[in-house]
Protein backbone atom coordinates (compact mmCIF):
# COMPACT_ATOMS: atom_id res chain seq x y z
CA UNK A 1 0.00 0.00 0.00
CA UNK A 2 1.20 3.57 -0.67
CA UNK A 3 1.90 6.15 2.02
CA UNK A 4 -1.31 7.94 1.04
CA UNK A 5 -4.13 6.58 -1.12
CA UNK A 6 -4.91 10.08 -2.33
CA UNK A 7 -1.70 10.47 -4.35
CA UNK A 8 -1.29 6.79 -5.26
CA UNK A 9 -1.18 5.74 -8.91
CA UNK A 10 -3.02 2.54 -7.98
CA UNK A 11 -5.64 3.88 -5.59
CA UNK A 12 -5.92 7.53 -6.54
CA UNK A 13 -8.90 6.85 -8.81
CA UNK A 14 -10.65 5.09 -5.95
CA UNK A 15 -10.16 7.98 -3.53
CA UNK A 16 -10.43 11.01 -5.82
CA UNK A 17 -9.83 14.28 -3.97
CA UNK A 18 -9.96 16.24 -7.23
CA UNK A 19 -8.69 19.81 -7.24
CA UNK A 20 -8.44 19.77 -3.44
CA UNK A 21 -5.60 17.30 -3.78
CA UNK A 22 -3.49 19.94 -5.51
CA UNK A 23 -3.86 22.26 -2.52
CA UNK A 24 -1.97 19.84 -0.29
CA UNK A 25 1.16 19.38 -2.36
CA UNK A 26 4.57 20.79 -1.46
CA UNK A 27 4.33 23.23 -4.34
CA UNK A 28 0.94 24.56 -3.23
CA UNK A 29 2.14 24.95 0.36
CA UNK A 30 5.18 26.93 -0.76
CA UNK A 31 3.08 29.09 -3.07
CA UNK A 32 0.63 29.90 -0.27
CA UNK A 33 3.44 30.85 2.14
CA UNK A 34 5.08 33.05 -0.49
CA UNK A 35 1.77 34.86 -0.94
CA UNK A 36 1.73 35.50 2.80
CA UNK A 37 5.29 36.82 2.77
CA UNK A 38 4.44 39.13 -0.11
CA UNK A 39 1.26 40.39 1.53
CA UNK A 40 3.10 40.95 4.81
CA UNK A 41 5.74 43.08 3.11
CA UNK A 42 3.11 45.12 1.31
CA UNK A 43 1.20 45.72 4.57
CA UNK A 44 4.39 46.78 6.33
CA UNK A 45 5.41 49.02 3.45
CA UNK A 46 2.04 50.75 3.51
CA UNK A 47 2.47 51.50 7.20
CA UNK A 48 6.06 52.64 6.91
CA UNK A 49 7.47 49.70 8.88
CA UNK A 50 9.79 48.77 6.01
CA UNK A 51 10.74 50.88 2.98
CA UNK A 52 7.92 51.01 0.49
CA UNK A 53 10.24 50.29 -2.43
CA UNK A 54 11.46 47.14 -0.68
CA UNK A 55 7.86 46.10 0.02
CA UNK A 56 6.98 46.46 -3.66
CA UNK A 57 9.98 44.40 -4.73
CA UNK A 58 9.25 41.68 -2.16
CA UNK A 59 5.61 41.52 -3.13
CA UNK A 60 6.43 41.24 -6.83
CA UNK A 61 9.03 38.55 -6.19
CA UNK A 62 6.55 36.57 -4.07
CA UNK A 63 4.21 36.43 -7.04
CA UNK A 64 6.95 35.36 -9.46
CA UNK A 65 9.41 33.22 -7.49
CA UNK A 66 9.67 29.52 -8.33
CA UNK A 67 11.18 27.62 -5.42
CA UNK A 68 11.87 23.90 -5.70
CA UNK A 69 10.51 22.00 -2.67
CA UNK A 70 13.36 19.52 -2.97
CA UNK A 71 15.84 22.32 -2.32
CA UNK A 72 14.19 22.92 1.08
CA UNK A 73 13.95 19.29 2.14
CA UNK A 74 17.24 18.83 3.99
CA UNK A 75 16.93 22.05 5.99
CA UNK A 76 13.30 21.26 6.76
CA UNK A 77 14.34 17.91 8.18
CA UNK A 78 16.87 19.68 10.38
CA UNK A 79 14.70 22.63 11.45
CA UNK A 80 11.41 20.78 11.83
CA UNK A 81 9.63 23.40 9.70
CA UNK A 82 10.04 24.53 6.10
CA UNK A 83 9.83 28.30 6.62
CA UNK A 84 13.48 29.08 7.55
CA UNK A 85 14.73 27.44 4.37
CA UNK A 86 11.91 29.00 2.37
CA UNK A 87 12.77 32.49 3.62
CA UNK A 88 16.44 31.98 2.78
CA UNK A 89 15.62 30.74 -0.73
CA UNK A 90 13.11 33.52 -1.25
CA UNK A 91 15.63 36.19 -0.30
CA UNK A 92 17.99 34.82 -2.91
CA UNK A 93 15.20 34.92 -5.50
CA UNK A 94 14.56 38.65 -5.00
CA UNK A 95 16.44 40.57 -7.71
CA UNK A 96 16.98 43.67 -5.56
CA UNK A 97 19.57 42.92 -2.83
CA UNK A 98 18.52 45.93 -0.78
CA UNK A 99 15.02 44.49 -0.34
CA UNK A 100 16.14 41.08 0.91
CA UNK A 101 16.74 41.98 4.59
CA UNK A 102 13.13 43.15 4.92
CA UNK A 103 11.61 39.76 4.07
CA UNK A 104 9.75 38.05 6.94
CA UNK A 105 10.07 41.22 9.08
CA UNK A 106 8.89 40.52 12.64
CA UNK A 107 7.10 37.27 11.73
CA UNK A 108 7.79 33.74 12.89
CA UNK A 109 7.58 30.46 11.00
CA UNK A 110 4.22 29.59 12.51
CA UNK A 111 2.69 32.86 11.36
CA UNK A 112 3.59 32.11 7.77
CA UNK A 113 2.70 28.41 7.93
CA UNK A 114 -0.66 28.92 9.66
CA UNK A 115 -1.73 31.80 7.44
CA UNK A 116 -0.72 29.87 4.33
CA UNK A 117 -2.73 26.92 5.64
CA UNK A 118 -5.78 29.13 6.01
CA UNK A 119 -5.49 30.25 2.39
CA UNK A 120 -5.49 26.63 1.28
CA UNK A 121 -8.30 25.63 3.62
CA UNK A 122 -10.41 28.45 2.22
CA UNK A 123 -10.00 27.08 -1.30
CA UNK A 124 -10.62 23.53 -0.12
CA UNK A 125 -13.88 24.48 1.58
CA UNK A 126 -15.06 26.25 -1.58
CA UNK A 127 -14.35 23.20 -3.73
CA UNK A 128 -15.94 20.78 -1.28
CA UNK A 129 -18.95 23.06 -0.91
CA UNK A 130 -19.50 22.97 -4.69
CA UNK A 131 -19.67 19.15 -4.66
CA UNK A 132 -22.01 19.17 -1.65
CA UNK A 133 -24.31 21.61 -3.44
CA UNK A 134 -24.38 19.48 -6.59
CA UNK A 135 -25.00 16.36 -4.49
CA UNK A 136 -27.93 18.07 -2.76
CA UNK A 137 -29.42 19.04 -6.10
CA UNK A 138 -29.27 15.42 -7.27
CA UNK A 139 -30.72 14.14 -3.99
CA UNK A 140 -33.44 16.76 -4.16
CA UNK A 141 -34.55 15.45 -7.54
CA UNK A 142 -34.58 11.89 -6.22
CA UNK A 143 -36.61 12.90 -3.18
CA UNK A 144 -39.20 14.66 -5.33
CA UNK A 145 -39.46 11.84 -7.85
CA UNK A 146 -39.89 9.20 -5.15
CA UNK A 147 -41.78 11.02 -2.42
CA UNK A 148 -44.63 8.51 -2.86
CA UNK A 149 -42.51 5.39 -3.49
CA UNK A 150 -43.10 3.02 -0.57
CA UNK A 151 -40.29 0.95 0.86
CA UNK A 152 -39.57 -0.80 4.12
CA UNK A 153 -38.13 1.21 6.97
CA UNK A 154 -35.80 -0.89 9.10
CA UNK A 155 -34.76 -0.54 12.72
CA UNK A 156 -32.15 -2.82 14.30
CA UNK A 157 -31.84 -4.31 10.81
CA UNK A 158 -35.45 -5.57 10.86
CA UNK A 159 -38.62 -4.50 9.10
CA UNK A 160 -40.35 -1.69 10.99
CA UNK A 161 -43.06 0.25 9.13
CA UNK A 162 -43.47 1.60 5.58
CA UNK A 163 -41.60 4.74 4.60
CA UNK A 164 -40.93 6.47 1.30
CA UNK A 165 -37.71 6.16 -0.65
CA UNK A 166 -37.82 9.95 -1.01
CA UNK A 167 -37.78 10.25 2.77
CA UNK A 168 -34.76 7.94 2.98
CA UNK A 169 -33.01 10.20 0.46
CA UNK A 170 -34.02 13.20 2.56
CA UNK A 171 -32.40 11.51 5.54
CA UNK A 172 -29.12 11.43 3.62
CA UNK A 173 -29.42 15.02 2.47
CA UNK A 174 -30.70 16.85 5.56
CA UNK A 175 -27.35 16.70 7.43
CA UNK A 176 -25.64 18.04 4.29
CA UNK A 177 -28.02 20.99 4.27
CA UNK A 178 -27.26 21.70 7.91
CA UNK A 179 -23.53 21.59 7.19
CA UNK A 180 -24.00 23.92 4.26
CA UNK A 181 -25.85 26.37 6.51
CA UNK A 182 -22.91 26.39 8.92
CA UNK A 183 -20.28 27.30 6.35
CA UNK A 184 -20.61 31.12 6.31
CA UNK A 185 -20.14 31.39 10.08
CA UNK A 186 -17.36 28.80 9.99
CA UNK A 187 -15.46 30.78 7.39
CA UNK A 188 -15.94 34.03 9.27
CA UNK A 189 -14.81 32.69 12.62
CA UNK A 190 -12.05 30.27 11.62
CA UNK A 191 -10.26 31.49 8.50
CA UNK A 192 -7.80 33.67 10.37
CA UNK A 193 -4.55 35.45 9.69
CA UNK A 194 -1.69 34.79 12.11
CA UNK A 195 0.93 37.42 12.96
CA UNK A 196 2.19 37.15 16.51
CA UNK A 197 5.93 36.78 16.22
CA UNK A 198 8.35 34.46 17.96
CA UNK A 199 6.45 33.72 21.18
CA UNK A 200 3.05 35.19 20.42
CA UNK A 201 3.84 38.68 21.77
CA UNK A 202 4.57 40.52 18.47
CA UNK A 203 7.51 42.12 20.26
CA UNK A 204 9.56 42.59 17.09
CA UNK A 205 6.69 44.46 15.43
CA UNK A 206 6.30 46.99 18.23
CA UNK A 207 3.27 49.21 18.67
CA UNK A 208 2.25 48.88 15.04
CA UNK A 209 1.67 45.12 15.36
CA UNK A 210 -2.16 45.34 15.46
CA UNK A 211 -2.24 47.62 12.42
CA UNK A 212 0.09 45.34 10.45
CA UNK A 213 -1.98 42.27 11.32
CA UNK A 214 -5.19 44.03 10.29
CA UNK A 215 -3.66 45.16 7.00
CA UNK A 216 -2.35 41.65 6.33
CA UNK A 217 -5.79 40.20 7.02
CA UNK A 218 -7.42 42.69 4.67
CA UNK A 219 -4.89 41.99 1.93
CA UNK A 220 -5.46 38.23 2.10
CA UNK A 221 -9.23 38.46 2.73
CA UNK A 222 -8.84 36.57 5.99
CA UNK A 223 -10.17 37.59 9.37
CA UNK A 224 -8.06 39.48 11.91
CA UNK A 225 -8.38 37.52 15.18
CA UNK A 226 -7.13 40.46 17.23
CA UNK A 227 -4.83 38.16 19.20
CA UNK A 228 -2.31 35.35 18.95
CA UNK A 229 -3.72 31.88 18.31
CA UNK A 230 -0.46 29.96 17.98
CA UNK A 231 -1.46 27.39 20.60
CA UNK A 232 -5.21 27.88 20.38
CA UNK A 233 -6.02 25.38 17.66
CA UNK A 234 -9.74 26.01 17.98
CA UNK A 235 -10.05 27.50 14.48
CA UNK A 236 -8.38 24.47 12.92
CA UNK A 237 -10.37 22.07 15.10
CA UNK A 238 -13.70 23.67 14.18
CA UNK A 239 -12.91 23.29 10.49
CA UNK A 240 -11.79 19.71 11.14
CA UNK A 241 -15.02 19.04 13.02
CA UNK A 242 -17.07 20.30 10.07
CA UNK A 243 -15.12 18.08 7.68
CA UNK A 244 -15.51 15.08 9.99
CA UNK A 245 -19.26 15.54 10.28
CA UNK A 246 -19.45 15.84 6.50
CA UNK A 247 -17.58 12.56 6.12
CA UNK A 248 -19.87 10.90 8.67
CA UNK A 249 -23.02 12.14 6.90
CA UNK A 250 -21.71 10.78 3.61
CA UNK A 251 -20.66 7.57 5.35
CA UNK A 252 -24.25 7.05 6.51
CA UNK A 253 -25.35 7.35 2.89
CA UNK A 254 -22.70 4.82 1.93
CA UNK A 255 -23.78 2.35 4.63
CA UNK A 256 -27.41 2.50 3.50
CA UNK A 257 -26.54 2.14 -0.18
CA UNK A 258 -24.35 -0.88 0.56
CA UNK A 259 -27.21 -2.57 2.40
CA UNK A 260 -29.96 -1.69 -0.07
CA UNK A 261 -27.82 -2.88 -2.99
CA UNK A 262 -26.95 -6.26 -1.47
CA UNK A 263 -27.93 -9.31 -3.49
CA UNK A 264 -30.87 -10.47 -1.39
CA UNK A 265 -32.45 -7.00 -1.33
CA UNK A 266 -31.54 -5.29 -4.57
CA UNK A 267 -33.68 -2.28 -3.71
CA UNK A 268 -31.22 0.23 -5.18
CA UNK A 269 -29.24 0.04 -8.39
CA UNK A 270 -25.90 1.82 -8.44
CA UNK A 271 -24.76 3.55 -11.58
CA UNK A 272 -21.36 1.91 -11.43
CA UNK A 273 -20.27 -1.21 -9.61
CA UNK A 274 -17.02 -3.08 -9.17
CA UNK A 275 -16.17 -6.56 -10.36
CA UNK A 276 -14.44 -9.54 -8.80
CA UNK A 277 -11.27 -11.31 -9.94
CA UNK A 278 -13.01 -14.69 -9.78
CA UNK A 279 -16.81 -14.25 -9.42
CA UNK A 280 -18.31 -13.02 -12.72
CA UNK A 281 -21.70 -12.23 -11.19
CA UNK A 282 -20.44 -9.71 -8.63
CA UNK A 283 -21.54 -6.07 -8.75
CA UNK A 284 -19.68 -4.69 -5.77
CA UNK A 285 -20.82 -1.39 -4.17
CA UNK A 286 -17.40 0.25 -4.47
CA UNK A 287 -18.52 3.88 -4.25
CA UNK A 288 -20.60 3.38 -1.10
CA UNK A 289 -17.71 1.43 0.45
CA UNK A 290 -15.40 4.37 -0.24
CA UNK A 291 -17.77 6.66 1.66
CA UNK A 292 -17.83 4.33 4.65
CA UNK A 293 -14.06 3.88 4.68
CA UNK A 294 -13.46 7.63 4.50
CA UNK A 295 -15.89 8.24 7.36
CA UNK A 296 -14.08 5.73 9.54
CA UNK A 297 -10.74 7.30 8.69
CA UNK A 298 -12.12 10.77 9.48
CA UNK A 299 -13.09 9.81 13.01
CA UNK A 300 -9.57 8.53 13.70
CA UNK A 301 -7.93 11.63 12.22
CA UNK A 302 -10.30 13.88 14.15
CA UNK A 303 -9.26 12.21 17.37
CA UNK A 304 -5.59 12.78 16.56
CA UNK A 305 -6.27 16.46 15.88
CA UNK A 306 -8.13 16.88 19.14
CA UNK A 307 -5.18 15.42 21.01
CA UNK A 308 -2.88 17.81 19.16
CA UNK A 309 -5.08 20.71 20.23
CA UNK A 310 -3.73 20.45 23.77
CA UNK A 311 -0.43 22.27 23.30
CA UNK A 312 2.38 23.02 25.72
CA UNK A 313 3.74 26.50 26.46
CA UNK A 314 3.81 28.97 23.54
CA UNK A 315 4.59 26.43 20.80
CA UNK A 316 4.47 22.66 20.85
CA UNK A 317 6.46 20.97 18.09
CA UNK A 318 5.03 17.49 18.60
CA UNK A 319 1.45 18.74 18.58
CA UNK A 320 2.12 20.89 15.53
CA UNK A 321 3.66 17.94 13.66
CA UNK A 322 0.65 15.80 14.54
CA UNK A 323 -1.62 18.42 13.00
CA UNK A 324 0.46 18.42 9.82
CA UNK A 325 0.07 14.66 9.50
CA UNK A 326 -3.64 14.43 10.26
CA UNK A 327 -5.28 17.57 8.86
CA UNK A 328 -4.36 17.18 5.17
CA UNK A 329 -5.62 13.60 5.18
CA UNK A 330 -8.88 14.72 6.78
CA UNK A 331 -9.39 17.45 4.18
CA UNK A 332 -8.56 15.13 1.29
CA UNK A 333 -10.86 12.47 2.68
CA UNK A 334 -13.77 14.89 2.92
CA UNK A 335 -13.10 16.07 -0.62
CA UNK A 336 -12.95 12.50 -1.92
CA UNK A 337 -16.18 11.70 -0.09
CA UNK A 338 -18.00 14.72 -1.50
CA UNK A 339 -16.93 13.83 -5.03
CA UNK A 340 -17.88 10.18 -4.60
CA UNK A 341 -21.28 11.10 -3.17
CA UNK A 342 -21.92 13.40 -6.10
CA UNK A 343 -21.24 10.63 -8.60
CA UNK A 344 -23.45 8.21 -6.67
CA UNK A 345 -26.32 10.66 -6.21
CA UNK A 346 -26.42 11.33 -9.92
CA UNK A 347 -26.48 7.69 -10.96
CA UNK A 348 -28.34 5.62 -8.35
CA UNK A 349 -31.93 4.54 -8.88
CA UNK A 350 -34.46 2.62 -6.80
CA UNK A 351 -35.80 -0.72 -7.95
CA UNK A 352 -39.41 0.04 -7.09
CA UNK A 353 -40.54 -3.52 -7.87
CA UNK A 354 -38.05 -4.93 -5.39
CA UNK A 355 -39.16 -2.39 -2.79
CA UNK A 356 -42.81 -3.36 -3.33
CA UNK A 357 -42.12 -7.10 -3.04
CA UNK A 358 -40.93 -6.61 0.52
CA UNK A 359 -44.53 -5.91 1.57
CA UNK A 360 -45.80 -9.28 0.31
CA UNK A 361 -46.35 -12.21 2.67
CA UNK A 362 -44.37 -11.77 5.91
CA UNK A 363 -43.75 -8.16 4.95
CA UNK A 364 -47.34 -7.39 5.86
CA UNK A 365 -46.18 -7.51 9.46
CA UNK A 366 -44.97 -3.95 8.85
CA UNK A 367 -48.60 -2.88 9.05
CA UNK A 368 -48.92 -4.27 12.59
CA UNK A 369 -48.63 -0.83 14.18
CA UNK A 370 -51.32 0.57 11.86
CA UNK A 371 -53.50 -2.43 12.66
CA UNK A 372 -53.13 -1.86 16.40
CA UNK A 373 -54.26 1.76 16.05
CA UNK A 374 -57.19 0.71 13.88
CA UNK A 375 -58.33 -1.75 16.56
CA UNK A 376 -57.76 0.89 19.26
CA UNK A 377 -60.74 2.77 17.86
CA UNK A 378 -62.99 0.09 19.35
CA UNK A 379 -60.96 -1.18 22.34
CA UNK A 380 -58.34 0.13 24.79
CA UNK A 381 -54.91 0.56 23.23
CA UNK A 382 -53.19 -2.12 25.42
CA UNK A 383 -55.84 -4.66 24.42
CA UNK A 384 -55.42 -3.72 20.76
CA UNK A 385 -51.67 -4.24 20.98
CA UNK A 386 -52.14 -7.63 22.63
CA UNK A 387 -54.66 -8.63 19.96
CA UNK A 388 -52.28 -7.67 17.15
CA UNK A 389 -49.43 -9.60 18.72
CA UNK A 390 -51.68 -12.67 18.79
CA UNK A 391 -52.64 -12.10 15.14
CA UNK A 392 -48.95 -11.83 14.19
CA UNK A 393 -48.16 -15.09 15.97
CA UNK A 394 -51.01 -16.81 14.16
CA UNK A 395 -49.95 -15.44 10.79
CA UNK A 396 -46.38 -16.61 11.38
CA UNK A 397 -47.44 -20.06 12.53
CA UNK A 398 -49.94 -20.61 9.71
CA UNK A 399 -47.93 -18.95 6.95
CA UNK A 400 -50.98 -16.88 6.00
CA UNK A 401 -50.75 -13.12 5.30
CA UNK A 402 -51.48 -10.92 8.29
CA UNK A 403 -54.20 -9.12 6.31
CA UNK A 404 -56.05 -12.39 5.81
CA UNK A 405 -55.76 -13.44 9.44
CA UNK A 406 -56.85 -10.01 10.69
CA UNK A 407 -59.82 -9.81 8.29
CA UNK A 408 -61.03 -13.19 9.56
CA UNK A 409 -61.39 -11.85 13.09
CA UNK A 410 -62.08 -8.18 12.35
CA UNK A 411 -64.01 -7.97 9.07
CA UNK A 412 -64.75 -4.24 9.44
CA UNK A 413 -61.13 -3.11 9.09
CA UNK A 414 -60.48 -0.38 6.47
CA UNK A 415 -59.91 -1.86 3.04
CA UNK A 416 -56.66 0.02 2.43
CA UNK A 417 -55.14 -0.71 5.85
CA UNK A 418 -52.53 -3.08 4.40
CA UNK A 419 -51.65 -0.88 1.43
CA UNK A 420 -48.18 0.52 2.23
CA UNK A 421 -48.95 3.66 0.24
CA UNK A 422 -51.47 4.65 2.90
CA UNK A 423 -49.16 3.93 5.84
CA UNK A 424 -46.15 6.12 5.11
CA UNK A 425 -47.18 8.84 7.53
CA UNK A 426 -45.31 12.10 6.97
CA UNK A 427 -42.59 10.46 4.87
CA UNK A 428 -43.83 11.88 1.53
CA UNK A 429 -44.03 15.39 2.95
CA UNK A 430 -40.60 15.05 4.55
CA UNK A 431 -39.23 14.14 1.14
CA UNK A 432 -40.87 17.14 -0.51
CA UNK A 433 -39.85 19.49 2.29
CA UNK A 434 -36.25 18.39 1.92
CA UNK A 435 -36.41 18.90 -1.82
CA UNK A 436 -37.78 22.43 -1.38
CA UNK A 437 -35.14 23.28 1.19
CA UNK A 438 -32.39 21.85 -1.01
CA UNK A 439 -33.59 23.90 -3.97
CA UNK A 440 -33.56 27.06 -1.85
CA UNK A 441 -30.17 26.38 -0.31
CA UNK A 442 -28.49 25.55 -3.59
CA UNK A 443 -30.17 28.26 -5.61
CA UNK A 444 -31.83 25.75 -7.91
CA UNK A 445 -35.40 26.38 -9.05
CA UNK A 446 -37.65 23.52 -10.06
Amino acid sequence: MPGSVFDSLLYGRLFQAGEVGRLFTDTAEIRAMLLVEGALARAQGGLGVIPETAATQIHRAAMEAQIDPAALAEATGTNGVSVPALVAAFREAIPAPEARPHVHWGATSQDIADTGLMLRLRQALTLIEADVIATLQALGRLATDHAETPMAARTYGQHATPTAFGAVVAGWGAPLLDLLDELPALRDSCLLVSLSGAAGTSAALGDSAPQIRAALAQSLALRDPGRSWHTDRGPVLRIADWLTRLSLALGKMGEDLTLHAQSDLGEIRLGGAGGSSTMPQKQNPVGPSVLVALARQATALHGALQAAGMQRYQRDGAAWFTEWMALPQLVLGAAAGAGTALRLAGSLAPDTAAMARVFDGPGQMMMAEALSFALARTMPRPEAQAAVKALCREATASGRPLAEVAAGQYPDLPGDLFDPRTQMGQAPEEARAFSRRAATATGKKD
